[in-house]
């Protein structure tokens, strides 16, 4: 019999799964497999963990729920934990696999395990491309060519692309035998990490797995009808409804950006149709462009000069990174927004902006740092969305114009009345909504001997006094 291995990386899901799918139609075994690759596991050039608790966490989460529901089709999960190209070569002799069906990588350290996988292999690997809402052969560019500004991009894939039809889900699968060992999904402890208590003020408690993830999506467009919202309330700091937080499943690919797609298609044909409708498909070109992106420009994405090859004058400096990181810059709006980051492994859209902004324009210091940091700590975190983002705000990236983010006029702004500040930041309980985002400024001696337990800032910039 023809015997393949399904070898699941970042896409541990069975609906729109090519990879799955070609394999099922060409082999008569199939064996899906999946390692927790040490790698991930390490720490980043600055030192911070390469996959802190939350991320961890879900992780396992995710695996775990991919098996049970590749068991309810009738096969299993083979699960290995240490170097990918090891397990899987041992596993390809075991069960004498002909050929390996996996989806193609885009970031150099998974592109390098790739590679010592066909060293090992002395078999045919067939590559798919599943983790883009466009796929790679259909943006009308090749992957070199992408354009350098967003909006040409843009232009481009919705003028002459078309997203392609999901892939069917599979209704059965081939029976393993039961004399391959199966493995174990290993705990965070494995890995040196300790588990942690999500924060009660979490925007969404969260869980890894497809089906989660497709729950979410039908509660986001179908049940709730937020959708319609979304343009709207997208910048919000408190609840779970301002954004889709779709986010969390597709870093993973527990939900295919097609699927996402093409369900607001059809929330588009049976409820309404308007510019929230587009803004999130508006956001998943964002994402791919961020991949095309990183695959044009490879490891640049990660070089302090990025991707512009810009050189600025950039400092590592350990104590004021920790001040940034520990939630102690005395700054309110950034400060409330790392301890959502810190306690929940998630922070805003608009509150990223600023935090980042903050270090880079306000503290000068090395952007990677901050990069690093939300790889960490992140559970949504995706290579391209996060170092094409920091890029972007450092000036390195894709963006023709040097952006900044004004800390008290944002704050101001979008946490008007000063709740999404006094949620996280208790301690500033008592202070009024016109001084809660300086409170420097309050005339209360908040800092002297009878003083709230809050630092006083770190820095203060003279174009945020206008704002006071």
């Amino acid at each position: 019999m023809r015997t393949a291995i399904v070898w699941f990386r970042n896409d541990l899901r069975i609906h729109d799964h090519e990879a799955l799918c070609k394999a099922l139609e060409e082999n008569e075994r199939v064996i899906p497999f999946y390692c927790f690759e040490e790698k991930q596991f390490g720490k980043t050039a600055f030192g911070s963990e390469k996959t802190g608790s939350f991320r961890a966490q879900f992780l396992i989460e995710s695996v775990s729920e991919l098996q049970n529901n590749l068991k309810a089709l009738g096969s299993d999960l083979i699960v290995r934990t240490g170097e990918t190209a090891k397990q899987i070569h041992e596993l390809a002799i075991e069960v004498q696999a002909e050929s390996i069906y996996t989806f193609k990588a885009i970031h150099d350290e998974e592109i390098q395990i790739q590679k010592l996988v066909e060293e090992n292999f002395e078999g045919k690997i067939n590559y798919f491309f599943g983790s883009t809402l466009f796929h790679i052969n259909d943006i009308p560019y090749a992957y070199q060519d992408t354009p350098n500004v967003y909006t040409e991009f843009r232009k481009g894939v919705e003028k002459e692309s078309k997203v392609r039809e999901l892939f069917a889900t599979p209704k059965e699968l081939p029976e393993l035998e039961q004399s391959i060992e199966r493995g174990k999904i290993p705990d965070l402890e494995h890995f040196g990490l300790s588990s942690l208590i999500m924060d009660e003020r979490a925007a969404l408690k969260v869980k890894g797995g497809e089906k989660v993830g497709l729950s979410r999506l039908k509660y986001y467009l179908f049940d709730s009808k937020e959708l319609s919202l979304y343009k709207k309330k997208r910048n919000g700091l408190i609840g779970a409804d301002y954004s889709s937080k779709l986010s969390f499943w597709l870093w993973n690919g527990c939900l295919s950006p097609r699927k996402i797609y093409w369900e607001v298609k059809k929330y588009e044909q049976e409820i309404e149709k308007n510019q929230s409708t587009y803004w999130l498909i508006f956001e998943l070109i964002w994402r791919d462009y961020f991949k095309f992106i990183s695959l044009k420009h490879g490891n640049a994405i990660f070089y302090l000069d990025g991707i512009k090859n810009e050189r600025y004058d950039w400092k590592v400096d350990r104590e004021l990174f920790d001040k940034w990181a520990q939630a102690t810059t005395g700054v309110p709006f950034i400060d409330a927004n790392m301890r959502e980051l810190n306690q929940t492994g998630f922070m805003s859209n608009r509150g990223r902006q600023n935090v980042a902004s903050f270090l880079i324009k306000e503290l000068g210091l090395d952007w990677r740092m901050g990069a690093e940091y939300f790889e960490s700590k992140l559970i949504d975190y995706d290579v391209a969305s996060n170092y094409g983002n920091w890029m972007y705000l450092a000036g390195v990236g894709n963006d023709p114009r040097g952006r900044y983010f004004n800390i008290i006029s944002q704050a101001k702004r979008y946490d008007s009345e000063g709740k999404y500040v006094k949620l996280w930041i208790p301690e500033l309980q008592e202070l009024d909504k016109n001084v809660v985002h300086h409170p420097w400024t309050a005339t209360e001696d908040l800092f002297g001997k009878n003083s709230v337990d809050y630092p006083t800032p770190m820095v203060i910039a003279e174009y945020w006094k206008k704002h006071y």
